[in-house]
């Protein structure tokens, strides 16, 4: 359990705190950069190289190709699947928008399903309906969300029998498994990360990973991923700029050691929030809001032999006193985050879709329930003892 550290009220508790995780690693992290700089070898090269065979390793990959970002990551998936315009990928209604964005930008077309409102993850149901109204559909786009595995399982069988690719977002997800041990990212034809300063692991700007068992697959996606060169100034295909740093690398090579670990705090946090929650009445996700009780709904505990990484500790809250209760922790200084207030199919940018209000329900009633708690592996039971207490003084209040 975290340690009891005492704490100023004046102090902030932020939703993350990447100054406490440096503090860990400061020494290993300044020679790794260093070790960049007296190479002076600053994009791809043997850092990256490294960290991609050591990234492999640990999710048990054939293949891993560094890349830009996350969001890059989706966009070299996609167009290394030979995804052309005008081609249809279903993915989630309620994630990040990259998941979407980025299907457009390689020229195919989003096609929305609604969530699962215990996991916030693809609801399987409304994909295969989805897929039922494509004439074009190519891949299925499940997204690993907050940390949890989507059905793995399931996804992996409908992408199957509608023989369509499966690409999986995992940007929320590495080193997180589903109940028969399937790492998330590893079971579609590509994987896609992101080593956002944010995620669980992070580097020092933006960075992201492919992963596949293809060796054809990766050969592309190296390609794609360098202006579509090969040999150098030979361009067979129109790629893009999208190569990983090797200071990211070199940084993100020191952390992957302590990955594992830090994973081990986060759900240690995220029990101790379970418990005092679950003391003062909350029910999980699994139990809806209108059920009574406390009205907040904890995280659903994942299967037996599964793996939550916690990337993100989300609870439920009714809509209509969400925006009031993070208002009321701002005050006591607890920062919060509201991840995703607006499902991707009501999006200005996407209503030539055509979609409207009312058709994916749980995806809208996510987006006006969900509240992220703060959740980092240095988190004290001090610091989560004033988000637990923030949040029962104002909902018992109402």
């Amino acid at each position: 359990m975290p340690g009891k550290v005492a704490m100023s009220g004046s102090v902030r508790v932020p939703p993350l705190d990447l100054k406490a995780q440096y503090a860990r690693i400061r020494t290993e992290a300044e020679a790794a950069v260093a070790r960049v700089f007296e190479s002076q070898q600053f994009v791809l090269g043997p850092e990256v190289e490294a960290l991609e065979r050591e990234i492999a390793a640990y999710l048990g990959a054939s293949h891993a190709v560094g890349c830009a970002s996350g969001s890059d990551a989706i966009l070299l998936a996609l167009l290394g699947l030979n995804i052309q315009p005008g081609d249809e990928v279903v993915c989630p209604a309620f994630t990040f928008f990259a998941t979407a964005g980025y299907v457009v930008r390689a020229g195919g077309i989003p096609v929305f399903a609604d969530i699962d409102p215990v996991t916030f993850n693809l609801d399987i149901a409304s994909a295969r309906r989805a897929l039922a109204r494509c004439t074009r559909a190519k891949a299925l786009l499940p997204v690993h969300l907050y940390g949890q595995t989507a059905p793995l399982g399931e996804v992996e069988t409908l992408a199957r029998e509608a023989g369509v690719s499966l690409v999986e977002d995992a940007a929320q997800a590495i080193g997180s498994w589903d109940a028969e041990g399937r790492k998330a990212g590893t079971v579609g034809a590509v994987g896609c990360f992101s080593f956002y300063p944010t995620k669980n692991l992070g580097g020092c700007g933006d960075g992201g990973m492919l992963v596949t068992s293809d060796p054809e697959v990766a050969e592309r996606l190296r390609v794609l991923r360098s202006h579509g060169s090969k040999p150098a100034y030979f361009h067979h295909v129109v790629g893009l700029n999208s190569r990983l740093d090797a200071l990211q690398a070199a940084v993100l090579r020191v952390k992957l050691k302590y990955l594992d670990a830090w994973t081990v705090e986060r759900r240690e946090r995220a029990a101790y929030y379970d418990a005092r929650f679950s003391d003062a009445g909350a029910a999980t996700s699994a139990t809806p809001l209108d059920s009574g009780g406390l009205p907040l709904r904890t995280p659903h505990p994942a299967p037996t032999g599964a793996r939550h990484i916690y990337h993100q500790y989300v609870v439920r809250v009714p809509a209509e006193s969400r925006d009031a209760l993070q208002v009321h922790l701002k005050a006591q200084g607890v920062d919060t985050m509201v991840y995703y207030p607006l499902p991707l199919h009501l999006q200005p940018c996407f209503k030539y879709l055509g979609y409207r209000e009312g058709e994916f329900p749980e995806a809208e009633r996510a987006a006006r329930e969900v509240l992220a708690l703060p959740m980092y592996p240095e988190l004290t039971e001090a610091q989560q003892d004033r988000v637990v207490d923030g949040i029962l003084s104002a909902l018992n209040d109402t």
